[in-house]
This record gives structure tokens, sequence and C-alpha cells, in this order.
């Protein structure tokens, strides 16, 4: 079973990973220093990139479950008002599932078909899921194990409280989707603006290479080189922590 909270990146992804992120940092120090000396010592901080990288594919994997989760739960709605208990509706959920992931890699076929297999291990519905939301660590999942184990102790109306909250957490996922999509021209023109200054620096060097010469040769001018890449990083990541947004 996949915790989502953890990816093993293959030492052949690592070396990928690493070498490019080396290679990158290479090239703008470089272009920022006119130092070989100084790019090769920068050039190694490129393995911290394996890191962000990690951090960057459970971030994707985790967003592509919840959106799939939202298709299992208006499944798992129309088997429940159609009269199908609960365990029952996790089978037909699986075959609409299929219809739009075909593939067993989809996140969520896989999880649906671990739950059904451990309905015929005598799992019980509500260990089952709470299982399926400690490991994805979502909230949404995690509110949908919350509503199940609460009926199931209190006696309640399990299919309408089911119903509801499949109701309720569909429109917020749905809410997450219309953000990001108002979002996506934004994030272009924050991974522009991010460029922007080393294209700038580019252009400078290859144009105007006198004019900037002081720039490489003296101490003011590194300094003023250095301030201006930590503005860049710091920019970056306020922009990375503004685009993200969480309801």
């Amino acid at each position: 079973m996949v915790d989502y909270n953890e990816y093993s990146i293959t030492l052949q992804m690592k070396l990928l990973y690493a070498l490019s992120a080396a290679a990158v940092a290479f090239a703008v120090s470089y272009l920022f220093y006119r130092s070989i000396i100084i790019s090769m010592v920068v050039s190694p901080l490129g393995i911290f990139y394996l890191k962000y990288k990690r951090k960057q594919i459970i971030h994707k994997r985790k967003r592509e479950l919840n959106l799939q989760f939202k298709d299992l739960l208006i499944s798992l709605s129309s088997s429940l008002s159609a009269g199908k208990p609960l365990e029952k509706s996790f089978v037909g959920a699986l075959s609409d599932l299929y219809v739009l992931y075909p593939s067993d890699d989809a996140h969520i076929v896989r999880e649906t078909k671990i739950i059904i297999n451990k309905l015929s291990l005598n799992v019980s519905i509500e260990d089952a899921i709470s299982d399926f939301a400690d490991r994805s660590e979502l909230d949404d999942i995690k509110n949908f194990s919350d509503v199940i184990i609460i009926c199931k102790r209190a006696g309640g109306n399990l299919v309408e409280a089911i119903k509801n909250s499949s109701r309720i957490i569909s429109e917020k996922i749905e809410m997450t989707q219309e953000i990001e999509t108002l979002l996506s021209s934004r994030k272009f023109e924050q991974k522009i603006l991010n460029v922007m200054p080393i294209a700038m620096m580019f252009i400078l060097s290859t144009t105007a290479a006198e004019y900037i010469k002081p720039v490489f040769v003296t101490a003011t001018g590194r300094i003023s080189v250095t301030l201006c890449l930590i503005l860049l990083l710091t920019a970056y990541l306020i922009s990375n922590k503004i685009m993200n947004i969480k309801l």
C-alpha cells in the first residue's frame, strides 16, 4: 500500500535531477560571476534540488489523488441513492472508475481495489477507509472517513450523511479546481518574472559586455550580484507561497 507522504526517487532519476540542477547552477553562477571556480563551488548545491523535487512529486501525486477522489464520491453517492449498501457501492464505483481511468496505475483505482479486498477479508469499512485517509493525509478523505466512523458508532443515517458529505467535499474540490484555473495565467507570469532577470543579465552580457564588465571584476560588483541572486531566490520562494492557495 502506498504512503502518499513518502516517495523514493530511483537512482537513475536522482542522477538526472542532480546533474540537471548542477548544470543550471553552474550556468547561472557563471553568468553572474564569470568565474569557473565560483561556478564549480556553487554547482554541487544542485544536490539539494532532490529534496525540492521529491516534495514536488509528492504534492502532485496528492493533488491527482484528491481530484480522482471526487469521481469516487460521485459514484458512491449515485450507488447509495439507488439503495445499494456502502460496501457494494465500492464495487460499483470501481467499474465506474475504470471508465474514467482505464489503467490500474491510477491512484483512486488502486485504492478502491485495496478497500474492496479488505472488505472481502472481513475488515470493517470504517477501518479500510480510515487506513486510506491516514496514508493520504488529505483533509477531504479524512473528513469522509470521520463521517463514516461517526455514523457507524453513533447509529446515524449513514446513507444521507455520506451523500451530504460527498456533495460538500465534491463542491470543495471543484472550487479548488476553479481557483487553480484562475491562477494558471498568474503562475505563468510568475515563471516569466522569475526568469526575466537572468535573461536580462544574459542580454547585457552579450550586447553590452564593456558596460557590464565592472560587475564581474570589482568587489562592489560581486557583492551587488550576490545580493541580486539572494533577492531573486527570495522572490521565487515568496511568489510560490502566494500562489499556493489552500481551502
